[in-house]
């Protein structure tokens, strides 16, 4: 018999994570479970898992930055988005960073279980659950608040747009990333945006809308 795949959970409820162990320790071996960003890495480094369950919406750090640190440091690992948001751009900015599947938390177990053995073995998965890309809202507000931004504001939305970290950003701009976190910050507030997962989001709304428009201007 070949041995289970070792799958980690990040997700900050507990009562998710509990759920998770419960459902899936039966048919995976659940190596750890964490429920922030800041531990996921040095997790990942403990423990060794095949798979990585990674919610989006973290407390402390952008599920999508943390997808981006484990491809840099941990590519080995294959990484499932277990998340209840499920908008089309979202799924399309977590592939785009370098997850290997999605899935939103109303899947079924069956399809969560198909989900870690496609994605661990090398194949992707995402849920016929989602809206298909091409969904998007046509109420333009994509572009709310965009304009009220100061210029680098609006600079390292269009960076995070791209998929990149805040280190990254942090070395294209020549700032320390501690002053990128303070403008991310600021962002945040001036736009009415309560988490770094949704930042993430309108950030890469606002790159998707930008490269729809060069396109449609292209001769």
């Amino acid at each position: 018999m070949t041995d289970r795949t070792r799958i980690m959970l990040v997700d900050d409820h507990e009562l998710v994570l509990e759920s998770l162990r419960t459902s899936l320790g039966g048919e995976f071996k659940v190596v750890a479970s964490v429920s922030t960003g800041a531990e996921v890495l040095p997790a990942v480094a403990e423990h060794t898992p095949d798979v990585v369950l990674l919610d989006l919406g973290l407390p402390d750090r952008s599920g999508l930055e943390i997808i981006g640190d484990l491809r840099q440091h941990a590519p080995a690992v294959r990484i499932l988005v277990v998340t209840m948001h499920n908008d089309p751009v979202l799924v399309d900015s977590a592939l785009h960073s370098g997850a290997h599947g999605f899935v939103p938390k109303n899947a079924g177990l069956q399809e969560l279980c198909t989900a870690v053995h496609e994605v661990a073995e090398g194949r992707r998965y995402v849920s016929p659950r989602l809206p298909r890309r091409g969904d998007r809202p046509a109420d333009g507000s994509e572009q709310f608040g965009f304009a009220n931004l100061t210029p680098r504001q609006r600079q390292i939305v269009r960076l995070l747009g791209e998929g990149k970290t805040t280190a990254e950003i942090a070395a294209a701009l020549s700032l320390s990333p501690n002053t990128i976190t303070f403008h991310r910050s600021r962002i945040r507030k001036a736009l009415g945006i309560t988490s770094e997962a949704a930042l993430g989001r309108y950030a890469f709304i606002i790159q998707l809308a930008q490269d729809e428009r060069r396109t449609e201007n292209d001769p």
